[in-house]
């Protein structure tokens, strides 16, 4: 994408800011993945546009949510040293791309605790390099398909039914995919249909939305564990999960790619999978909660082990063997509020190794961590600082692989100077108005692909979101 076409998503962005009904009180940084909206929280008054606020909250009492948000998202990347490059390398000239998301999102109660929600999108944009070159990728809203004009398509359609088991109630945790009604302490949540993994696994409070959070993908989820998605971030399947307010547990089975990396899902549903657990403990200390989440997942897919790949042979890592083969992935995340502006996080994840990955990214051990800071103290409480980095190793398969000269889904320079990858992210995100958020950030990443004759890489951005 050229860079001339940067003003023409920006206007876009900012013709739809006065249209939208923008509630107030809600704090934009929800910390949900792919935050689709904002939920109402506060009285009509505080929003930017009041009475629209009151209408969206008086069609929730008839039973209809309706919410939404738009993200621009501007990275420019520095010029930087490469002796060599190859098809999946970060170019090494000086760059800029931009990508752009809204989402509409229509609800509907159905009866007492089920609910039928649509999320429909337009997307168009493209990440540095068309999304290749390093495995912790900077911009979270970037996928492979990208696209010049605009492309709509649905990510989100599914029904889900909330089976209360406790009387103690306890508000709703802001989620603006659903009503914003109290809910039962201990509940039974039962979702099917099309939606984001992440939208249930992994939610960790400081680090899991590109649109509100960091923006590299290595510190929205787990970078190690292959999960379950299309090209563009989502799959079809269904969960359950138990939740009592110290303890949760979330169960779930998802439909895979055909291809790696690919956007149509395998049509032998039975066969070709992922299958997912994670026990989740919460607690406060004093006034302070934290979590921590333990994630396991299994992946059947087509996939192949490092020695069926012939590194010279590049159509190979693509074409799909006629066998499924078994993917072992874990993730470990915690989040903890230190003090009343201070959050840490950090993430542990692992994958077997012996095959590709099929979905995610490429990285087959990763250690991440960081801190969120409001600004409470300099008079902006809405506004956030934040800090995070991510380490990532590869398994000896993979390293053999890119060092023969093997090319990825996303990363592969035709040579290996093997080295841990090494990606840190400093962003401050800024409250505007009620609903209206913009965000500065810088990234540097440090042997992008595993590779240390190239880089070290500096990636600056400007994030514009609003949601209402």
């Amino acid at each position: 994408m050229r860079l001339l076409a940067i003003p023409t998503a920006l206007l876009l962005t900012l013709l739809a800011l006065p249209l939208l009904p923008l509630p107030g009180a809600a704090w934009a940084q929800t910390g949900r993945f792919g935050s689709a909206g904002t939920a109402n929280t506060g009285p009509p008054e505080e929003a930017l546009i009041p009475s629209l606020a009151a209408r969206q909250d008086r069609l929730e009492e008839l039973g209809w949510i309706i919410r939404g948000q738009a993200t621009f998202i501007l990275q420019g990347q520095a010029g930087f040293r490469s002796p060599y490059r190859g098809e999946a390398s970060l170019q090494p000239a000086a760059q800029a791309r931009n990508t752009l998301s809204t989402d509409l999102i229509l609800g509907r109660r159905l009866w007492r605790g089920a609910e039928f929600i649509v999320d429909a999108s337009v997307t168009r944009g493209f990440g540095l390099s068309n999304s290749v070159g390093a495995a912790a990728f900077p911009n979270g809203e970037a996928f492979r398909l990208g696209t010049t004009e605009p492309n709509f398509f649905v990510p989100r359609a599914f029904f889900r039914q909330t089976i209360g088991l406790s009387a103690d109630m306890m508000p709703s945790d802001d989620d603006p995919l659903r009503f914003s009604e109290p809910m039962a302490r201990e509940r039974i949540t039962i979702t099917a249909g099309k939606f984001a993994v992440w939208d249930i696994f992994d939610d960790n409070r400081y680090a899991h939305d590109a649109r509100t959070q960091f923006m590299n993908w290595a510190l929205v989820g787990g970078g190690a564990f292959d999960y379950a998605a299309d090209s563009r971030g989502f799959t079809e399947g269904f969960a359950v999960e138990w939740e009592n307010g110290n303890w949760a547990v979330r169960g779930g089975a998802f439909r895979v790619p055909r291809r790696v990396n690919g956007l149509f899902l395998d049509p032998a549903a039975t066969r070709g999978f992922q299958a997912l657990a994670s026990v989740e403990r919460f607690w406060r200390i004093g006034e302070r909660e934290g979590a921590v989440r333990v994630i396991y997942g299994a992946s059947r897919t087509r996939q192949s082990r490092w020695g069926e790949i012939d590194p010279m042979d590049h159509a190979s890592f693509e074409r799909s063997p006629n066998r499924y083969t078994v993917k072992h992935n874990v993730t470990i995340s915690a989040d903890q509020q230190v003090t009343r502006d201070l959050g840490v996080f950090g993430r542990l994840s692992w994958n077997d190794g012996r095959t590709q990955n099929w979905m995610f990214t490429e990285m087959d051990r990763a250690v991440s961590l960081g801190g969120v800071l409001t600004g409470r103290r300099w008079n902006r409480p809405d506004d956030t600082l934040g800090l995070g980095t991510n380490i990532g190793w590869i398994s000896g398969g993979r390293r053999r692989y890119l060092e023969a000269g093997g090319i990825g889904f996303i990363t592969g320079d035709g040579r290996l100077n093997h080295r841990p990858e090494w990606a840190t992210e400093l962003y401050y995100d800024a409250r505007l108005a009620p609903g209206v958020n913009a965000a500065l950030g810088y990234q540097l990443l440090v042997n992008p692909a595993y590779n240390a004759d190239r880089g070290p890489v500096s990636i600056f951005s400007l994030r514009l979101r609003t949601a209402f």
